[in-house]
């Protein structure tokens, strides 16, 4: 079932800047417990023939539209027996932490029974899709599970749903000062968002454009990318651990670092390949599309 589909986080600049992130942690003994939020799945009483498309739990806010990224946590079984084949809310294994999925509306990436089922759906839904296997995997089955002409049951909690973003939108300047000195991060609201303020520990979907902070010199630019979720946890993208929290969604916002600065800068060697010279400052421009998940404590 599951199609990968690329990281927000592309630019290669970003990756750069926490390549010396710490990770002493052994996952060898990592128990992979089950997550007590994963549902349960009632097949129907008859194989069905067409899609059918149940709504559990009511959602809030705009209806999914095709080409919209939809953002879902999944169980997948064989209607005919209820056996499992997949699901996005159990770790995968001790390296790889169970993580929701995002698919992008109508544009066959997933199987037709999700293209045509998540047309509508709403965010903090919960949804059961009953699918015939025309619109699932066919004639041809998929893997040891899924076998020719098999329709499949999924119930689907969908965590967010996010308008594909215009790339004309993308801001042309960092819209703050700059500097070729700085010894620690700010960050300068240039939108206020109307929408779910950021915790720490919570899942965004954003897009950024990186600037060199003494210059202003376009580096990166993620918009015109499919959306996909970045975890504000520890270990990752330390910058925007600390730029992000307290942010609202439909907000943009600034955050500007230093060249050197514990687990946020790029160290005094910048990223010369990538356009940013040797003790550069960088300011990294966000716009929050969307934010789910629980926050820390």
């Amino acid at each position: 079932m599951r199609r990968t589909l690329p990281l927000l986080v592309t630019a290669t600049l970003l990756f750069a800047a926490c390549s010396g992130s710490d990770d002493n942690a052994s996952d060898a003994d990592t128990e992979l417990a089950p997550n007590p939020d994963k549902p349960e799945v009632e097949i129907p009483d008859e194989i069905p023939t067409e899609l059918q498309v149940t709504v559990i739990e009511e959602g809030t806010g705009p209806a999914a539209e095709a080409g919209d990224t939809v953002v879902v946590n999944y169980v997948g079984v064989r209607t005919r027996d209820g056996v499992e084949f997949d699901n996005s809310y159990d770790p995968r294994a001790p390296d790889m932490p169970a993580s929701a999925f995002p698919v992008v509306i109508g544009q066959g990436r997933v199987i037709p029974g999700w293209d045509e089922g998540l047309v509508g759906v709403q965010a903090s839904s919960r949804i059961q899709l009953d699918i015939p296997s025309d619109l699932a995997y066919g004639a041809t089955g998929s893997g040891a599970l899924i076998g020719p002409d098999e329709a499949l049951t999924f119930v689907i909690d969908v965590l967010a749903v996010v308008s594909p973003s215009n790339p004309d939108d993308a801001p042309t300047e960092p819209g703050v000062e700059t500097t070729s000195s700085i010894d620690e991060i700010t960050t300068v609201d240039l939108i206020e968002g109307t929408g779910d303020v950021v915790d720490a520990g919570q899942t965004v979907i954003f897009n950024f454009v990186i600037y060199r902070g003494d210059n202003g010199a376009l580096l990166a630019n993620t918009w015109g990318s499919d959306a996909s979720p970045y975890p504000l946890t520890d270990g990752q993208f330390p910058v925007l651990l600390e730029g992000i929290p307290g942010m609202k969604v439909g907000g943009r916002r600034a955050i500007t670092f230093p060249p050197v600065y514990p687990e946020f800068g790029f160290g005094p060697e910048g990223s010369p390949t990538e356009g940013l010279p040797a003790d550069t400052p960088v300011i990294i421009v966000v716009d929050l599309l969307g934010v789910y998940g629980d926050p820390e404590g």
